[in-house]
């Protein structure tokens, strides 16, 4: 029998996969796409914030080394460069451990549904696979590790959490997308009006882009949409961000708007995606109106996929839907500063034993997730299932400092009072509010 099944081919995946094995234990990864990295495939094109140094995993390197490839040191990789340089590699290493095409659908106890107490913990987990060829079956495995990640659940650009009225049908008419541009599509849209929705680094991000569009072809606007009455934390702690990429990104947005390529929208709340001419128009609910955009990218964050975990028992956070010893230490609502502790086993651990949440989508719904916490919690979660609690009880990471409070404000305070609300040092303040609106 497999001893552990682990969700998703992703960093944490793997990584998890090289812990198991170098503690003689017998994974198998089941990864939904067709290869290593299927989520870090769809945004191959941008460049990450973290070095080189802070994406590989030990054991994985440990894994690796013999067969000759050589750790990169220097510089910060594409999506599509972390695939190639790291990410194939460590996949080929694990070999036939890793099976592709084959998305996992639900998760149990062997003849136990939710509701039953009896013998529940002694019977193996079963986990239930549809492969892409059609087929299905059902594996049997003394833990499972969930590394699936939230990229396939993005966040809608709807206010209240559901989808805006007309939403999905501008997404089924490609006026509206839930990802990052590439450079190509960016020029594809000069000389149009652009929208973009949220307040985070793939926001930023997505600013970058287009802003180095509109710098090339004059008439390019772009509107970036915050739902908060503030600019709070959206251009990041510059330099005082301990990634200084991270801290750069935000900077880089922060100059598009003060050099007037970008109009910043705050505090509108969308409620209606409306289709006009073959454009979007944004409504809020205070009666805005945006202009009609060639294009609207939804960049508002995501939400984990517990849809194949019905019948496990969870701790979750009401609110992040993340573990909830994990969402005390990244609640978005709260006011802390700095960086938040490394999370491990203990904190991972729900009421079934022997399962656990890692990666990504341990965050929930809340941001900030770096590589290196990932890389943390498998090496902790795989010494508990090995026994060796010493370990698994032991931190061997700090994370870097973001240079800004974890917290955002009062959800509709003005900048001032957010600032003084903060425990942090002042926000950036609103540059410029666009002005592009119509009622």
């Amino acid at each position: 029998m497999v001893s552990v099944v682990v969700i998703g081919a992703g960093p944490q995946g793997l990584a998890a996969a090289a812990h198991l094995l170098e503690r003689g234990l017998n994974p198998l990864v089941l990864e939904a796409g067709d290869g290593p990295g299927a989520a870090v495939a769809e945004w191959g094109h941008v460049r990450l914030f973290s070095p080189w140094t802070e994406l590989t995993d030990a054991a994985s390197r440990r894994l690796l080394e013999p067969t000759g490839w050589v750790a990169p040191e220097k510089g910060y990789p594409t999506g599509a460069q972390w695939i190639e340089g790291y990410l194939a590699p460590l996949a080929d290493a694990l070999g036939d451990r890793v099976r592709y095409g084959a998305r996992v659908v639900g998760v149990a106890r062997k003849g136990r549904d939710l509701a039953v107490d009896a013998g529940r913990a002694e019977q193996p987990f079963v986990v239930h696979v549809r492969r892409t060829d059609g087929g299905q079956e059902r594996i049997e495995t003394d833990a499972v590790i969930d590394a699936s990640g939230t990229w396939y659940t993005p966040n809608p650009a709807g206010a209240d959490g559901l989808p805006a009225l007309g939403e999905e049908a501008a997404v089924d008419a490609g006026l509206v997308e839930h990802r990052m541009p590439a450079i190509d599509d960016a020029l594809g849209l000069a000389g149009q009006h652009v929208v973009v929705v949220g307040n985070g680094h793939s926001a930023a991000t997505t600013i970058g882009i287009l802003s180095r569009v509109a710098k090339r072809v004059p008439g390019t606007r772009i509107s970036w949409v915050l739902r908060r009455g503030t600019v709070g934390n959206t251009f990041g702690g510059g330099s005082g961000d301990e990634l200084p990429e991270r801290g750069a990104l935000g900077q880089r947005a922060k100059k598009a708007v003060e050099d007037g390529l970008v109009d910043l929208v705050t505090g509108f709340r969308t409620e209606e995606v409306a289709v006009e001419d073959g454009q979007a128009v944004l409504l809020a609910k205070d009666g805005r109106r945006l202009e009609p955009a060639s294009r609207v990218f939804v960049a508002t964050g995501f939400r984990p996929d517990l849809s194949f975990l019905s019948e496990i028992r969870l701790d979750l956070d009401m609110r992040l839907q993340a573990p909830a010893k994990v969402a005390v230490e990244v609640d978005p609502n709260l006011h802390s500063c700095g960086s938040v502790r490394a999370t491990g086993a203990a904190d991972l651990a729900h009421p079934e034993p022997g399962f656990y949440i890692v990666g990504a989508k341990s965050y929930g719904r809340a941001p900030t997730f770096l590589a290196l916490t990932g890389f943390e919690q498998v090496r902790s979660v795989v010494a508990a299932i090995a026994g060796d609690r010493e370990a698994a009880a032991r931190v061997d990471l700090v994370l870097p400092d973001t240079g800004v409070c974890g917290g955002s404000g009062l959800f509709d305070a003005p900048d001032d009072q957010a600032a003084s609300d903060s425990c942090c040092a002042p926000a950036p303040q609103l540059v410029q509010i666009g002005a592009r609106t119509t009622r």
